[in-house]
């Protein structure tokens, strides 16, 4: 940061990025060199008495293996000095890496001989143009080998080159401001954008939607990093360092309620927590709906979970193609409703109970499944939630546009995709309501989902409910940026959203992605640290946690992070930055690639593993002891608390269905078996 520039372009890569590269690349070209002393030490004399000693015998093996131990040699001097020069600084200090350019130009420019020495050892080791036969066959394979291997290195260099050549990399991004130029680059990078969803994923332009999704996500894409300098590695410290710094700020915040004795936000009583909400909001409920909502992701769930068995679970469900109804309930399924069969075994249900299931998929078109639930005497549509490449474009197609429904505000927007996947499902699934209720008339309406199909139950329902006003929705996992806020209240009384400790879709939204951009690039100016040094500490972190000493020791100051953590996390506050940072602080709202925020739906209950402490009060009056303390503590959340994306261990174990599931479940059996006994 900013990014390399080399032969009057920039790339997608730093000048401190290249210090693992250079090392790995001295350690093997290391091998290299040994191997071709030896060769040298046992060929050498013996090159004077091949069958020629001209340019087709002895003279040209002496060149290729003395000029290979002089360029290996050279290279290795090279590499050492660029590991050097590229470890030295922060990301930020690029003055101290400023010959960093030059090695490297240096080194792309050793390419040009080392090809031509590698043609020649391939001429004398495979074409047989050289009369100067091998008869020690260890010097053979070496060479052999070492012929093979360059070719191959050098491959991995042109792909390297490929993958970090930007198109647009002719682009000064001091020039850029927030003027005509500007917009005119971001169209130039919507393009690229949309041009490479095209090339690699072919197979979805077909869909009828599937060029507008490509032309949403790369405007998306193209917005997020506009007037910023970053390349890919400096992302990845920057997550490395936000982890540090959040863990810091939360540590800060247990330290002030321990001293002002707050009371505790989250607690392990379910009575006290469902001791003011309707009857039907209850975590029995929940976790029955749960498992239907997973039951709609169908026979690839199964196999994910039972990897080896999960053929043999499906068999006795599955379907003879011969055998399929012609006025089949199941649509879109393959010839054996492979779909159907993943149903029915997670659910439990018989084929009887299950009155509709459309399995098509395409872009903005979810699968779902309706279902008679006699058990709870209601009718449940259980939307699936994502699983396929056409739903992660749902997904980011995360603009907002207008959404109507009666008793919504006039101004009510929703995310795009969303919004636009609900409106197609209404049209397939009102004609299988007014069956089912025709059938079951006194039973209720219940839409449940999981993820995606969480948001899209919402808005469905939020267009059903002039029909069915006593419908009831349970979301899980329900992505942040869903809908308006004042929607988001409206829902509240018939929506029950459940989200697991640092759940990542549920703080995921335009807006926390821009702003977690402008964190990392906060946290990258207020380190001390080299990248290397962070990527190194990443791992460890990822292996052993965040050590204490690590919260304090990573920064310049540490004191200008809390001046750094404002409410408005769109300024950027740090002091004499690069241009590329001024950039991002100014008038970022005119940036922003939505100008409506989104907030998740619903009455959100929060649940969080319990940090276990063994602490015990002494005292005259009395003691309290815990025995068999709950595993999971909860609290009611509202959506300004998921605006925020946290880079923590579990982001995104704790939002796939199965843990959701298990946490539910444990809360549930848990629930009778904390005790509190007063010893006075």
């Amino acid at each position: 940061m900013p990014a390399l520039r080399l032969l009057g372009r920039k790339w997608l890569a730093a000048s401190d990025d290249l210090v693992f590269p250079s090392i790995f690349e001295l350690l093997f070209r290391f091998v290299w060199l040994v191997l071709i002393a030896l060769v040298v030490e046992v060929l050498y004399p013996i090159t004077w008495q091949c069958e020629t000693d001209g340019w087709h015998g002895g003279a040209f093996v002496r060149l290729y293996l003395c000029g290979t131990l002089a360029l290996q040699a050279c290279l290795m001097l090279l590499l050492a000095a660029l590991a050097q020069q590229s470890a030295r600084g922060t990301i930020t200090d690029t003055d101290s890496r400023k010959l960093v350019a030059p090695l490297l130009l240096l080194k792309v420019f050793l390419v040009l001989p080392e090809v031509g020495l590698n043609v020649m050892g391939t001429m004398w080791m495979f074409c047989e143009v050289v009369k100067c036969t091998v008869t020690d066959k260890f010097s053979s394979i070496v060479i052999q080998s070492i012929v093979l291997f360059n070719w191959v290195q050098l491959g991995l260099t042109v792909f390297g080159l490929f993958m970090v050549f930007d198109p647009l990399g002719s682009v000064n991004y001091g020039d850029i401001q927030d003027t005509p130029n500007q917009v005119r680059h971001h169209r130039k990078v919507t393009g690229l954008w949309s041009r490479r969803f095209r090339w690699a994923f072919c197979w979805l332009k077909r869909d009828e939607h599937g060029k507008e999704a490509f032309q949403q996500v790369a405007a998306l894409l193209s917005a997020l990093f506009r007037s910023t300098d970053l390349v890919p590695s400096d992302v990845v410290a920057g997550c490395v360092l936000l982890r540090v710094r959040q863990k810091r700020e939360t540590r800060e915040m247990r330290r002030i309620q321990m001293l002002n004795d707050e009371e505790p936000i989250y607690t392990t009583d379910v009575n006290k927590i469902f001791s003011e909400t309707p009857p039907w909001m209850n975590l029995e409920d929940a976790l029955h709906y749960l498992r239907l909502s997973i039951a709609a992701y169908g026979w690839p769930y199964v196999l994910y979970r039972h990897c080896f068995t999960g053929f043999c679970k499906l068999a006795s469900h599955l379907t003879c193609c011969c055998c399929r109804p012609k006025n089949s309930i199941v649509t879109d399924d393959n010839c054996c409703l492979c779909h159907f069969a993943g149903v029915k075994y997670m659910s439990k249900l018989s084929a009887d109970d299950i009155i509709f299931a459309s399995f098509n998929n395409r872009v903005f078109e979810l699968p779902f499944c309706v279902i008679a639930d006699h058990d709870r005497e209601s009718i449940v549509v259980a939307v699936r939630g994502s699983i396929s490449l056409r739903d992660i474009f749902t997904d980011f197609s995360a603009g907002s546009e207008r959404f109507e429904a009666d008793g919504l505000p006039e101004d009510t927007a929703a995310h795009k995709g969303m919004s636009m996947g609900a409106a197609k499902m209404l049209r397939r699934l009102l004609p299988v309501l007014d069956r089912s209720f025709q059938q079951f008339p006194q039973y209720d309406l219940v839409l449940t989902g999981h993820s995606l199909g969480a948001g899209v139950a919402v808005l469905v329902a939020l267009k059903l409910r002039p029909k069915y006003p006593h419908l009831k929705v349970f979301a899980f996992s329900t992505p942040a940026g869903l809908i308006s806020r004042e929607a988001a209240r409206f829902t509240e009384s018939f929506v029950l959203s459940i989200g697991v400790g640092d759940d990542l879709v549920m703080r995921l939204s335009v807006h926390s992605i821009e702003n977690l951009r402008t964190k990392v690039i906060q946290t990258i100016h207020a380190t001390k640290l080299p990248k290397y040094r962070i990527m190194l500490n990443g791992f460890g972190y990822a292996l052993f946690g965040v050590p204490a000493r690590d919260l304090e020791s990573t920064w310049r100051r540490p004191e200008d992070l809390e001046a750094n953590n404002s409410d408005d996390s769109d300024a950027l506050l740090v002091q004499g930055v690069s241009t590329e940072a001024a950039l991002v602080s100014r008038n970022v709202f005119a940036r922003r690639f939505s100008s409506a925020r989104l907030f998740t739906a619903g009455r959100i209950l929060h649940i969080v593993r319990r940090k276990r402490m063994g602490i015990e009060n002494e005292g005259d009056e009395e003691r309290k002891v815990r025995t068999q303390e709950p595993t999971y503590e909860m609290r009611w959340a509202c959506p300004e608390d998921f605006m925020e994306l946290q880079v923590m261990p579990r982001m995104l174990l704790d939002h796939l269905p199965e843990n959701v599931h298990r946490t539910i479940q444990t809360v549930i059996e848990e629930k009778h078996s904390y005790r509190v006994t007063q010893v006075v």
